[in-house]
């Protein structure tokens, strides 16, 4: 009751904080569960968007404003061919400056190793074109003027060999491509994707020569550069009402999309994480609201006993709810903490690109925040509905 007498001593004292405290087992059950909750959100959550952002990898890395593509082509795992000469058609429009013409495909690639085989994303490019926006490509890229040289990711994962390691060391690196003998003659750092765990870059002469049946003049994406300023829109506006219907004109950013709108909905990705993330919600909420409940009920006679005298209900309300603000402060930090950690180790063993940004931090915040605030406001109703005269 000593806690209750700050109510008439005109003093900002943290009756809620001392309710919550007062039995400190309880207190730490509820911001075990909490953070928990929380963990579960944010690695539901850091797995949906890492593997959409990893779906894009080599993507945000191609040196292009606007890509041409087949309308048949349905992700970067299943890219169909369109004639080659559309590419050539689109420097037509006086604002293209270049363009590169890309073969896409995923190959079967033999680790060196142990002599299992594994798909690869292969891109094929004529050397001395445009590619990355990576500088030193150019330079790498004078190698696969050579016919069966390659360059291989150092970021594939490790299934497909010492690949990088033997290379950095000064070893001869060989390997097998579509039953076809090949050479590492460099490294390149691009990264994993959702749809490929590797990836090496060769020449248009290698590419064919891994994959002779590719129909004589078609690729599979084509790269547009446009002069510094100019309104891709317009560009791209021009471009599909001058070329065929056989091919789909993007802008950079749309191919980014085109990919991840992929696997958003035609995979069960998005609704797996967002769902799991769901379930992190409800069990907070249960937990949250048997904690508030019970603290409640145990000072029921207390909060009776201050209504009686004449304070407000809603005096009394605010305490509760000061609860549930202060259990989803106090149980978000350690789930942020955790969260980090967790991150760090998921792109340490699967180098997924998971990481903490302000919006994801920002959207589980909000969710404990109103997981707790809901609790509390189920919990009020235990309290409207005390009746001093029922209580004594």
């Amino acid at each position: 009751m000593q806690a209750f007498r700050s109510l008439g001593s005109g003093r900002s004292i943290p009756l809620s904080m001392l309710l919550l405290t007062r039995q400190p087992v309880r207190l730490a059950v509820a911001l075990a569960g909490i953070s928990f909750a929380g963990i579960l959100m944010f690695m539901q959550l850091g797995f949906r968007d890492g593997l959409f952002d990893a779906s894009v990898t080599v993507h945000r890395l191609l040196d292009a404003d606007v890509v041409l593509i087949s309308p048949r082509s349905s992700s970067s795992v299943s890219m169909a061919g369109f004639p080659r000469r559309r590419l050539v058609q689109a420097m037509a429009d006086p604002d293209v400056v270049g363009i590169t013409p890309v073969h896409w495909s995923l190959l079967l690639w033999r680790n060196p190793q142990n002599r299992s085989t594994r798909s690869i994303l292969a891109l094929g490019f004529e050397p001395s074109d445009p590619l990355l926006i990576e500088p030193v490509l150019a330079t790498k890229a004078q190698v696969l003027t050579q016919r069966g040289r390659v360059l291989f990711d150092d970021q594939s994962r490790p299934e497909f060999g010492p690949v990088a390691q033997w290379f950095k060391q000064g070893r001869t690196v060989e390997s097998e491509i579509s039953g076809k003998r090949v050479r590492v003659a460099g490294l390149v750092s691009l990264g994993t994707s959702f749809g490929a765990d590797g990836n090496l870059l060769a020449s248009s002469e290698t590419f064919l020569d891994l994959l002779p049946n590719t129909p004589a003049g078609s690729i599979e994406v084509g790269l547009i550069r446009l002069k510094p300023g100019t309104d891709s829109v317009g560009v791209i506006k021009r471009l599909r009402a001058a070329l065929p219907a056989d091919v789909t004109v993007l802008s950079k950013q749309g191919f980014i999309d085109f990919e991840q709108n992929y696997w958003r909905s035609s995979t069960s990705i998005g609704f797996i994480f967002t769902l799991g993330a769901a379930m992190g919600f409800i069990v907070g909420c249960v937990i949250v609201y048997q904690v508030l409940y019970s603290d409640v009920s145990d000072h029921l006679p207390e909060y009776a006993t201050l209504m009686a005298m004449g304070y407000p209900l809603s005096n009394l309300l605010g305490v509760v709810a000061r609860e549930g603000l202060y259990l989803a402060v106090f149980g978000y930090l350690p789930a942020y903490v955790a969260g980090e950690g967790l991150y760090w180790l998921v792109r340490s063993a699967t180098k997924l690109p998971v990481a903490m940004d302000v919006n994801r931090a920002f959207t589980v915040f909000s969710m404990i925040l109103v997981m707790c605030m809901v609790s509390a406001a189920l919990a009020m109703r235990r309290l409207a509905d005390a009746d001093p005269a029922d209580i004594f």
